[in-house]
């Protein structure tokens, strides 16, 4: 399987997070576009709270990947939507165990609502292998 690329240029700032500012698709690599993902478990409940969602919505994500062939260290790009910045600090603890290592380019989003107003947490990506 082939690894993306990260890419931080020396004359911009480094990140400020564990991320990567940019991430090159090796040629020929396959791309996998990951839809939303939210703390729905399997048997269609949404996890009670925002850690319990946060965990299920990266337990579905890493779901998809390995349905591909992939893992977490072929993600390209994150993006995680919170309708609450209070959040945030209970985020980085959850992302990190489920990255471990992986720094793939990330976007995080504040916003007023998501398609239903339990869901406190979505998570999008884009991988490649």
């Amino acid at each position: 399987m082939t690894r993306p690329q990260a890419i931080n240029p020396t004359d911009i700032a480094p990140p400020i997070g564990a991320y990567s500012h940019g991430m090159l698709a090796p040629a020929g690599a396959r791309l996998l576009h990951i839809s939303g993902q939210i703390g729905l478990a399997q048997d269609g409940r949404l996890a009670e709270g925002f850690t319990a969602q946060a965990q299920e919505a990266w337990q579905n994500l890493v779901a998809v990947l390995v349905a591909a062939g992939m893992d977490v260290q072929c993600l390209l790009k994150v993006n995680t939507f919170l309708v609450d910045p209070g959040h945030i600090p209970a985020l980085g603890p959850v992302r990190s165990a489920f990255l471990g290592s992986a720094r793939p380019a990330s976007t995080l989003l504040v916003v007023p609502a998501l398609a239903r107003p339990e869901w406190l947490i979505e998570i999008e990506a884009v991988a490649c292998g």
